[in-house]
C-alpha cells in the first residue's frame, strides 16, 4: 500500500499539469489555461453541478488542486475551504484566489484525516481524489463525517468498465496520471458500496470522448479524427454506462 508521503511527493511534482499550459505556473495565463482545459474536457460539470447554488453556504473541496472548481463556487457566493495533500497545490490555489480577489481558506491536509469538526459543511466536493488515495473508504467516511445532516457530497471516480479504459488497453496509450502511487478504477456496484453510508445516492456516468490536445502522432490523429465523432454519434442510452467518470451525488 502506498504511503501518504509517496502520494504527497507525486502530487507536489505533478499538480502543475505543465502539459496543459505553456504559461509560467502561477501566472494568470496559466490559471486561465487550466480553467479552459478543465471545463472543455469536463463540460458536463457546469450542467450537473450548481456552482452558483451555494450562496452563503459552506463548501469544502477535498483535493482542491489549483482551486479551479472551488473558484466557481466562490464566485457564486459560497464560503469556501480547500484542502489538498500537496503543498504545491495549496500554494497554487491561494495564488489563484488572490489574483481573482476571491475569498477562500486553504489548508494542507490528508483527505483521510480531515482537520474539521463533525457536521461542518453544507457541501463536500471531492472530484478526482477518491481514486488516488490508498484508503478510499476512509476518505469517503471522512467527507460524510464533516458534512452537515441533510448536506450533499459530490464524488467522482474512474469507471473501470468504460470506453477510455478499454481504448487505453487496445491502443496501448497510458491514462493520465497512470504513474501515480495509487490509481483506482471502480465498477458502478463497487462505487455504490463505497457510498453505502449515505442515505441517498445518485450515480451519473459521464465524460465521453472529446478531442484531445495532449496526444499527437497517428494514434492521436485516429482518436481525434475518427473515434471521437463515431462514438458520439452512437445513441447515448446505449453507451451512457461506459462513461469514463462516475459522478455520485449523495445526501447525508
Amino acid at each position: 500500500m502506498a504511503t501518504i508521503e509517496e502520494v504527497r511527493e507525486y502530487w507536489n511534482a505533478h499538480i502543475h499539469d505543465l502539459d496543459v499550459s505553456t504559461q509560467p505556473p502561477g501566472s494568470r495565463g496559466f490559471f486561465d489555461d487550466l480553467d479552459r482545459y478543465h471545463f472543455e474536457k469536463l463540460h458536463h460539470l457546469v450542467r450537473l453541478v450548481d456552482f452558483d447554488g451555494y450562496h452563503g453556504r459552506t463548501v469544502l473541496d477535498v483535493g482542491c488542486g489549483a482551486g479551479v472548481d472551488l473558484a466557481r463556487f466562490a464566485k457564486g457566493g459560497a464560503e469556501v475551504t480547500g484542502v489538498d495533500v500537496s503543498q504545491s497545490a495549496v500554494g497554487l490555489a491561494r495564488t489563484n484566489f488572490e489574483q481573482q480577489r476571491l475569498r477562500g481558506r486553504f489548508e494542507l491536509a490528508n483527505g483521510e484525516q480531515l482537520p474539521f469538526a463533525d457536521n461542518t459543511f453544507d457541501l463536500v466536493f471531492a472530484h478526482g481524489v477518491v481514486q488516488y488515495t490508498a484508503q478510499p473508504q476512509r476518505l469517503v467516511d471522512e467527507c460524510r463525517r464533516v458534512l452537515k445532516p441533510g448536506g450533499e457530497a459530490i464524488f467522482q471516480v474512474y469507471n473501470r468498465i468504460s470506453w477510455l479504459n478499454a481504448l487505453s488497453k487496445l491502443m496501448k496509450v497510458g491514462l493520465e496520471h497512470e504513474d501515480a502511487p495509487v490509481i483506482l478504477k471502480f465498477s458502478l456496484g463497487e462505487f455504490r458500496r463505497l457510498l453505502a453510508g449515505f442515505r441517498d445516492v445518485r450515480i451519473v456516468p459521464e465524460r465521453f470522448p472529446v478531442k484531445s490536445r495532449l496526444h499527437g502522432g497517428w494514434k492521436g490523429a485516429i482518436y481525434n479524427g475518427a473515434f471521437v465523432g463515431t462514438f458520439n454519434a452512437l445513441p447515448r442510452p446505449l453507451v451512457r454506462r461506459f462513461g469514463w467518470h462516475l459522478l455520485a451525488f449523495c445526501k447525508k
